[in-house]
C-alpha cells in the first residue's frame, strides 16, 4: 500500500485476492473430493481418509463458491457507498471487517483443535484402522485449511487497518 493509493484502489486489490483464493479454494476442495473418492474404494486406513478428506472439500467449495459468486456485487455496493457516504462506508466496513478478523480467530481454533484431534486419533489407533484414516485426514484437511486461512487473515488486517484510517473528505 502506497500513499497515493485510493481506498477505492486498496479495496478493490483486497475484494480481487479474496475472490482469486476463493478459486483456490475450489480447486482444494474439487481436488479432496476426487481424492475421497478414489480412497472411499479401499479399505481401513485408506477408507477412513476419505471421510474428513469430503467432509472438508464440501465446506472448501461452498465458501469458494460463495465467495466467488457474491464478490463483484459487493465490492459494487461498497464502491458505490464509498463514493456517497464514506462515512457511512468507513463505520459499516470497519465493523463488518472486524467481524470477519474476528471469525479468523474462531476458524484458527477449529482447525488448531481439528489438528490435534486428528493427530490423537493417528496415534492412538494405528493403521489399518478406519480412525487411524479419519486421524490423518483431519491433519491433512484442518492443516491445509489453517495454511490457507493465514493469507486471507493478513489481507483482512491490512484492509481493516486501511479502512479504520482512511481519512473523511470534509471531517
Amino acid at each position: 500500500m502506497t500513499a497515493t493509493e485510493t481506498t477505492y484502489e486498496i479495496m478493490t486489490r483486497y475484494f480481487a485476492a479474496e475472490k482469486s483464493e476463493s478459486l483456490l479454494f475450489i480447486g482444494v476442495g474439487i481436488i479432496a473430493l476426487i481424492l475421497a473418492v478414489v480412497l472411499w474404494r479401499g479399505s481401513g486406513a485408506i477408507r477412513g481418509m476419505a471421510i474428513p478428506l469430503a467432509a472438508v472439500a464440501l465446506i472448501q467449495l461452498t465458501v469458494g463458491a460463495t465467495v466467488y459468486l457474491r464478490t463483484d456485487g459487493q465490492v459494487a455496493t461498497l464502491a458505490q457507498q464509498l463514493k456517497q457516504a464514506p462515512d457511512a462506508f468507513k463505520r459499516a466496513e470497519t465493523t463488518r471487517m472486524r467481524r470477519v478478523m474476528t471469525s479468523f480467530q474462531w476458524y484458527k481454533a477449529l482447525e488448531v483443535g481439528l489438528i490435534l484431534l486428528g493427530l490423537a486419533s493417528a496415534i492412538l489407533r494405528r493403521p489399518p484402522s478406519l480412525a487411524f484414516g479419519i486421524g490423518v485426514g483431519l491433519v491433512l484437511q484442518a492443516g491445509l485449511m489453517l495454511a490457507l486461512d493465514f493469507p486471507a487473515e493478513h489481507r483482512g488486517q491490512e484492509y481493516l487497518r486501511h479502512v479504520q484510517t482512511m481519512p473523511i473528505p470534509g471531517l
